[in-house]
This record gives C-alpha cells, structure tokens and sequence, in this order.
C-alpha cells in the first residue's frame, strides 16, 4: 500500500522508497511491487462472496510478474489467461490446471492443444468466444482423443461506462458471441462428443467504478444458464458447472472509486443465490484491482526546459521512464498521479513531466512538482498494465522490478542490458 511516513517522504508495504534507492543497487525506471497488499486484496475480494462457491482467476495479463503469480497461486487464486505462454507461466507458477480459464478470440491450434491437453481433464474451462472457435476446439480434441471443457462467452451488447479501447461488452466489440448467435453455438457445442458445455461467461470491459452494468450483464448471463441447462437436459447431458461474471473491477486513480472488488463479489454471489444457481462455481476474472495499486514506477529526473518561464504549457521536466515503461497515458490518454519520492511538496504553477522517447505522445501529463524538481519521482497505480505493456522501443531496456514483502525487498527482475539487445539486432550471438 502507498503512503508517506511523517517526512513526507514516500512508502509502499511500509519500506521508503527513497532508502531503497539511495543505497546503489537499484537503478530506475523501476517498478516496485507490495506483495502483502496483493495478497491482502485477493483475500478480501474472496470473503466478499462469503460462502459461496467460487474461483477468483486473476487475469494475468495484468501483471505476469513471477513473484506476484506465485503468490497468488499459494493463495489458492487461479488464473485467466489470454494465451499459450499466460498459461504455461501460471502452471509453472504452481496454479492447478483446474483452477485455469483460458479467454481470447484467436486461439491458436497449439495454444488448445495445450489447454486440452494439460493434466487429467484439461483446464477448467476454454473460453469460446465465437460459434466459428467451437469446430476447431472440437477437432484439436478429437485428434487428442480428449473431451474439451468449453464455456461460452457471451457478448451482453452492454455499453460499460469506460474507456472505449477496453470496453468488450459491446455490439461491435470483437469478443463473444452475439445473444442473436447463442442457439447455433450451444447446437454446435452439443453435436460432438469431443466438446463438454461446462459453463457460460461474460465480460464487459475493464476500470469498472460501480456495480450497475456488472450486475445487469450478471443477470443476463444467469438467464443464458437457464437457457443452456434447458437445451443439455434435452439431450441427457449434465447440467453446467460454472458461470462467469468476468473481472474489470476499477481502481481510484486520484478522481475516486466507490465500489470495492468484494462489492462486486457480493453482487454476484446475491444474484446467484436469487437465481437459486448456488450450486454453482461462480467465477471472477480481477486483474487491475488486484495489482493495479499497489505497484508503482519510480524515475529519476534528467533535466527540466523551459522554452518560456512564465508559460505552463512550456516547462517541461524530463524523466528517465517513458511510454515504452509505461504505455498507458499514451494509449488511453491515462492519467497516474506523479509525486516527488522523498516528498511530496507540490508546486504553486504545474509542470508537464515526459519522456525521453522520440514521440510526442510520449507525455505523462501536467503535474505539480516542487521547484526545483525532485531528484526522483514515483509514479502511483502503476501495478496494472505497466511492466507487461512494456517495450524495448528506441532501443531502450525494460524497467527492472522490485519486490517487497514485509516491508524488505525479497525479490529483483534485472531485465537485459541494451548490449544484449544491440547484439540480437545485430544478429550476433554471445
């Protein structure tokens, strides 16, 4: 968790920061994680669904850090993955194929092969995101001579109330199968024995700040089980298993965020017990929520310009993160609070704070730092979609990443140097 100890000077999971950095063996850009307070959040978004039956399947795309994966695995979290190498990292990181839901709408033949194909049974569920997928998935079962555990996505046509490069829910969005489309999917699932309908899901987009759209999808979908469970009993097959709410639980980023990830597990857990669907495995796929506070990037300031002293807009303080650190403000015009590390004393005229990469949207936006600018900065919410949207652009090396756990660092991810990379370019090995 982020604070300031009575200095001013800036903490997370009770370490400051600055001490860390002071000491010489850390260099920035640098993301800093609290593993407790990762921990702590999984746990209380559980309890909200008191007792009923659930997975919270963290969607790892979020953030893919070991560390954090490994965690949460201890913790009896599972895992919403998007790809072949999400899944193999959370299998690597002790989550149990059972506990594994695999999402995207382009799976490819060895990415299903390995779904279908891990342990026993497979994983818990292939997300089938258009009626076209289910023909593949069943043929990659067939020819292992495996039965796929197949949910279907269903795509609510719900507007959420976010950005629209991350609001999924929608009826031109990419992702599920269309209400109008659901007969021909479930007919599909149900003619092969290689295909096993264990449950059906949703997800309407991402930095969620109230409950309404969640629930309103919610009690679509939960009408969807009703219609399915109708269709498989008239063919003499079981009942489904599970149903999915999906994840996109928001975060306060500075303007506020009223509801909690537990207020969304009550919310599901009230809907299913009203649907009388408590038998039910009631799935959640938090990724932001879960880590998106509780990590931050820290950067040391280059220089400052000032093309015209007494114009807002032309002071400029230089760092050394850029959009290839963090992506975020670049592709969603995003805002995170950006403070001085070892104090926070805002100045009375605001700065722009960018990067030092050859883009013009490489801009963090305007915010107040002190004068003369601080050594270093920490840039807050940074958890989420910061490290595992990063690049090697302009040839720059990735951050390294920092872990904490009771207030100490207990792990260090030092990612390659840029001779390494000038070599691969090169095509070079050594």
């Amino acid at each position: 968790m982020f604070t300031r100890d009575a200095t001013g000077a800036a903490l997370l999971g009770g370490a400051r920061l600055a001490d860390l950095f002071d000491a010489g063996d850390l260099s920035t850009p640098a993301y800093v994680y609290d593993l407790d307070a990762i921990d702590a959040g999984a746990m209380a978004l559980a309890a909200g669904f008191g007792s009923q039956r659930h997975l919270v399947a963290f969607a790892v795309k979020a953030n893919s850090a070991g560390p954090i994966v490994r965690s949460l695995a201890a913790l009896g979290v599972g895992i919403d993955a998007v790809s072949g190498a999400e899944m193999a990292l959370a299998l690597g990181a002790g989550t149990p194929a059972d506990r594994i839901v695999m999402s995207g709408v382009a799976k490819t033949d060895a990415e299903l092969d390995a779904a279908i194909g891990v342990g026993a049974t497979g994983i818990l569920s292939i997300q089938a995101e258009s009626t076209e997928e289910l023909p593949r998935i069943e043929a990659r079962a067939k020819a292992l001579g495996r039965i796929a555990r197949v949910s279907l996505r269903v795509n609510p046509g719900i507007e959420a109330d976010t950005h629209a490069y991350i609001a999924t829910g929608h009826d031109e969005a990419k992702f599920g199968i269309p209400k109008a489309e659901l007969g021909a999917a479930i007919e599909a699932a149900l003619s092969t024995p290689h295909i096993a309908l264990v449950g059906v899901s949703s997800h309407i987009g991402s930095q969620l700040t109230s409950t309404e759209e969640y629930t309103t999808a919610a009690r679509m979908l939960l009408d969807v089980v009703s219609g399915v469970d109708a269709a498989l009993a008239g063919v003499g097959r079981p009942a489904l298993e599970l149903v999915d709410f999906g994840g996109g639980f928001g975060i306060d980023y500075g303007d506020g965020c009223d509801a909690t990830p537990a207020d969304f597990a009550r919310a599901a857990a009230t809907l299913v017990k009203q649907a009388r669907r408590e038998h039910m495995l009631v799935v959640v796929e938090p990724g932001r929520s879960l880590v998106g506070s509780h990590g931050v990037l820290v950067a040391s300031t280059i220089m400052q310009k000032r093309a015209r002293p007494n114009d807002a807009a032309r002071r400029w303080v230089m760092i050394d993160a850029g959009m290839n650190d963090l992506l975020r403000p670049a592709l969603y015009r995003a805002v995170h609070r950006i403070e001085g590390l070892e104090s926070h004393e805002p100045a009375a005229e605001p700065t722009r704070i960018v990067g030092p990469v050859c883009e013009s949207s490489d801009d963090f936006g305007t915010h107040a730092l002190s004068e003369p600018p601080p050594k270093r900065v920490v840039i807050r919410d940074a958890g989420a979609y910061g490290f595992t949207m990063a690049s090697e652009y302009n040839g720059r090396a990735l951050p390294i990443e920092v872990f904490l756990r009771n207030g100490a660092v207990s792990a260090v991810h030092t990612p390659r140097r840029v001779d390494a990379w000038v070599r691969e370019r090169l095509g070079e090995s050594g």
